[in-house]
């Protein structure tokens, strides 16, 4: 077996070249890109020329394969990753600048009828069609070659070709754009007293924030931490606002930065690119197409699923949202819905999340979230001070099994800074792969932007915060307990996109448990343990407002789908006129006339979730009823726990999930476990 620690017997000294080793982050430079993906590109052409030329396929050749398109990622990957964490104006170039090449080397991959001829063969194959693992890879890889043109006319797969590198531009410089809005905009004030609410140790970093810039007073940023905590607890209303409108008009014609890193014309554009590929397909457009590779059979099924969650949260939300008005003695605006429901929140629970930092400090978290994972699983996780990373606040761990043998790794990146991608997120470093003998151990990438600590605080995570890491580290683990050794198929990788965020929702529900929050939270000064009084409050908190968070997650997912389904050439995207008619049907909160959220739609236009944001409400379906089976037996009975493995993160891609659901939880999935937990039955 191939350690981790072992480096690639490579001797070229660019360090994109290692191969089947963790990357040498600290050694990468953007001057390294453009020769490193020529190399690689011009070594995978010459053995997939080698490869159309074999007359008698067996499945080795398909593992050959599957090994060219992992050299390629290997190297890929890590620009990629740099481009969104460490992003810089050289990285961003040297990214643009490869991405197209790379693309556009894949499409064509997908496009060659050798490849075709080859994977055609081997369906018929008995040591293939008898092996069900290798059955789904064939199987996958044929409906791969379709969706990639491999049907379509020389002209037709010329203009595929070409949407498809230009849709990876368009989307490229859609989450450049929002970074670099996000980064610009900033808010300076003197006097203490415009900060009434906030956090101390917010106050304490604008402080801080203030004299790197050489001025006085106080200088807030709008990382996701900062806009979140302005929005929950900054008293005065006018910063609340002017934090909200910064926010919603990002990258926009609209707002304080109002045509700068405008986004606008690159929406319509990428839809447009969209819809055209999904008829070169042969599909009635982008959601079509986008279905083809997960569980949802139809749009109709997306679409009454989606408006049966409407039916049974709207009226829910519409009365929290009245009792919430009511609350505040006024009519609310969008900007003072967070704060006053955290005032809300606060006299009627007794759960202030700013005053439950203390509790939380991150290596205490760790803690407990290794302990969650070593009890249901028997696996460790090891901190290495050995593996350079991309930033000085980067940590990696080993994976161990309990015999103390890594199996796996972990980067983990957590701060928000500048120059780096909003939100959270786990992504693949290095996928497990065994072929001819290597075997290449996965590693993961998990990257949140939490507050950093300030002055002699350590790092003080809200309740939010922890539900967010459990969230990744869920993602995570599926990446990492993966049995399938082809990378296709191994991990996330060939999982439908409606069920890839079935473990990440199962696993926030751990974060929720009286057992496991008291090994998470202890006061970073005093040690005390967290209250049973608070600890009954926050668990009770679960589902305020659980209405309003439904359909806003509806509201999202409904307005991502009619866009790609509704589509039409002859009169554009109408992006506004679409999300205001979704607004009208099951939105509640209303949003000012200069809104623009949909212009840092990260996950939609620059993501992977187009005409699939609907998955997180899907997979939380999934997530629910698979957790009353831990409800039920015990959430750490071992054989519950070994049966989820097995059926769920061990297979990947390499089965249907919906029958690995039903080897788990003996029957088909079920609305009313979500519904229950989430106090709406």
């Amino acid at each position: 077996m191939l350690s981790l620690r072992a480096m690639s017997a490579d001797t070229s000294t660019n360090p994109l070249l290692v191969r089947n080793a963790l990357p040498k982050f600290d050694a990468i430079n953007p001057q390294h890109v453009g020769p490193a993906v020529a190399s690689v590109l011009a070594a995978a052409e010459q053995r997939v020329a080698q490869l159309r030329q074999q007359q008698q396929v067996d499945f080795d050749w398909a593992l050959q394969l599957e090994d060219v398109r992992q050299s390629i990622s290997q190297v890929f990957s890590p620009i990629a990753h740099m481009s969104r964490v460490v992003s810089s104006s050289a990285m961003r170039d040297a990214y643009n600048d490869c991405l197209p090449k790379v693309t556009e080397f894949m499409t064509r991959l997908g496009q060659d009828p050798e490849l075709l001829r080859g994977y055609e063969d081997l369906a018929t194959q008995p040591t293939v069609a008898e092996d069900s693992t290798r059955a789904e890879l064939v199987r996958h890889a044929l409906r791969d070659l379709r969706l990639a043109g491999i049907g379509l006319p020389a002209a037709e797969q010329n203009e595929f070709r070409d949407i498809m590198q230009t849709l990876a531009k368009k989307e490229a410089a859609f989450e450049q754009n929002l970074m670099d809005a996000t980064d610009a905009f900033s808010w300076h004030c003197e006097r203490v007293e415009e900060l009434e609410g906030l956090p101390e140790s917010l106050i304490a970093a604008a402080a801080e924030n203030a004299r790197e810039q050489g001025t006085t007073g106080y200088h807030l940023k709008l990382d996701p931490p900062t806009y979140m905590a302005v929005m929950s607890h900054a008293a005065t209303e006018k910063l609340r606002e002017i934090f909200y409108a910064a926010w919603v008009t990002r990258a926009s014609d609209q707002g304080p930065q109002a045509g700068q890193w405008d986004n606008t014309v690159l929406m319509e554009e990428i839809l447009a690119l969209r819809y055209r590929a999904a008829r070169l397909l042969g599909f009635d457009n982008y959601a079509e197409l986008s279905l083809a590779t997960k569980m949802a059979q139809s749009s109709n099924a997306v679409l009454e699923f989606l408006e049966q969650l409407a039916d049974r949260s709207h009226a829910i939300a519409q009365r929290e949202f009245a009792e919430l008005e009511q609350f505040a003695g006024r009519k609310l605006a969008a900007w003072d819905v967070a704060y006053y429901a955290e005032q809300m929140r606060q006299q009627t629970l007794g759960v202030d999340e700013e005053a439950l930092r203390p509790y939380f400090p991150l290596e205490k978290v760790f803690s407990g979230l290794f302990r969650v994972a070593q009890n249901l699983f028997g696996i460790r996780f090891e901190q290495r001070t050995d593996v350079a990373g991309w930033h000085r606040d980067v940590r990696y761990y080993d994976l161990t099994d309990a015999d103390g043998n890594a199996f796996g790794g972990m980067y983990l990146d957590l701060y928000a800074r500048a120059n780096k991608r909003g939100g959270a997120w786990m992504d693949e470093c290095l996928i497990r792969q065994d072929i001819g003998g290597e075997t290449i151990q996965p590693v993961a990438h998990l990257v949140c932007n939490f507050a950093a600590p300030s002055g002699s605080a350590p790092a003080l995570l809200t309740h939010r915060d922890v539900v967010t890491l459990f969230h990744e580290f869920g993602h995570t683990l599926h990446h990492l307990l993966t049995e399938v050794d082809y990378p296709s198929l191994s991990g996330i990788n060939g999982v439908p996109w409606d069920a890839v965020e079935l473990p990440s929702q199962f696993f926030e529900n751990f974060a929720w448990l009286p057992a496991v929050l008291s090994w998470l939270s202890e006061h970073y000064q005093t040690g005390e343990s967290l209250p049973s009084t608070v600890l009954e409050n926050l668990r009770a908190s679960r589902n305020f407002h659980a209405g309003l968070q439904m359909v806003r997650q509806l509201e999202l997912a409904l307005f991502d789908f009619k866009l790609h389904a509704d589509y039409d050439p002859a009169v554009g995207a109408r992006i506004y006129a679409i999300l205001e008619a979704v607004r009208a049907s099951v939105g509640v909160v209303p949003a000012p006339a200069y809104n623009r959220f949909a212009n840092s739609f990260g996950h939609v236009f620059g993501g992977g979730y187009a005409a699939g944001y609907y998955s997180y409400k899907w997979a939380e379906v999934l997530a629910a009823d698979t957790f009353s089976a831990f409800e039920k037996a015990g959430p750490f009975d071992a054989n519950t726990a070994r049966r989820f493995r097995e059926a769920i993160l061990a297979k990947g891609g390499s089965r249907d999930i919906l029958e690995g659901f039903v080897e788990f939880m003996g029957r088909a999935p079920a609305l009313d476990a979500l519904l229950s937990q989430q106090g709406m039955a």
